[in-house]
This record gives structure tokens, sequence and C-alpha cells, in this order.
């Protein structure tokens, strides 16, 4: 009997294939969106997954302004910051912030459902988000992802 078949394979930044995927984020959800991309960049939907390990693909998420937002969200959901100083809290509304910048709108929820650690800041930098359609991924010719065929 072999015993090696038996041993669990881990994977590091060595043996990881990444890919660049291209996601259309026109008229879709912002939490879904968001999901999909999270685990796009984190490599749960790959068969040797480790969880300590950057093993996700590279995502380009394009028409981050076309996004959608249910119920009354477009005006009740605060985007919060604070300068530091004392009384420096400052909020925008989702529709002021898509207005300022669309892609921050997408970035924000995105990172939100990445890892709080240095792992997690590592992988948001393989997300690229664009407002429109054109995008400055075309060298890297990224596989287009149809997140509405995937459930």
């Amino acid at each position: 009997m072999d015993t090696l078949s038996y041993k669990t394979v881990s994977a590091n930044k060595n043996t990881v294939s990444k890919e660049w995927l291209l996601v259309d984020a026109d008229g879709q959800a912002l939490g879904r969106l968001a999901s999909e991309v999270a685990k796009l960049l984190r490599g749960k939907h790959k068969p040797n997954f480790t969880p300590h390990v950057d093993c996700g693909d590279n995502v380009v998420v394009t028409n981050a302004a076309k996004i959608s937002l249910s119920g009354k969200k477009w005006e009740s959901k605060a985007y919060i910051r604070h300068t530091g100083y004392p009384g420096g809290q400052r909020s925008l509304s989702a529709k002021e912030l898509l207005a300022k910048d669309p892609s921050r709108i997408v970035e924000k929820a995105v990172k939100g459902m990445l890892p709080k650690n240095k792992l997690g800041a590592e992988l948001f930098r393989n997300l690229k988000v664009y407002a429109g359609e054109n995008h400055g991924q075309e060298a890297q010719k990224p596989k287009v992802i149809n997140l509405n065929n995937d459930k």
C-alpha cells in the first residue's frame, strides 16, 4: 500500500498557480458580488486551498459604477472614517461615495470580507477595481467569470 497517497498536500507560494480573472459588476448586488470576489481572491474555489497561503487569483472588477444596492441603502448606508483629530469623524452616504469614486464602494466591501491580518492585506493587493468598462490588464489576458452562472 502506498502511504504517500494519504498525505495532505499543503500549497506554498512556489506551488500555487495564479490566474487573472475578469468580473463584470454591471447590475450585481454589492454584497453578493463582494463575497464571490473575496472567495476568488482567497482561493477557496481551488482544490489545493491552504488557509495561511495566498493561493487565490488576481481579480479585475469592471463597471463598479453600475453596482446595485437594494432598499434605501443608497441614502442610509454610511461609510465612516476618522481624521485622527478630536471631533474628526466624517461620513459619506453610498450615493455620495459613488459620485466621488465608484471603485471605492466595491473595494471597501471586498476588503471587509478578507482576513484582518497581513495575509488579508496581501490578498487585497491582488484586486483591481475600475469604474467603467475599460481596464489596464489586457496584457494579462484575464479569463471572464460570469457570476450569474456560478450558482
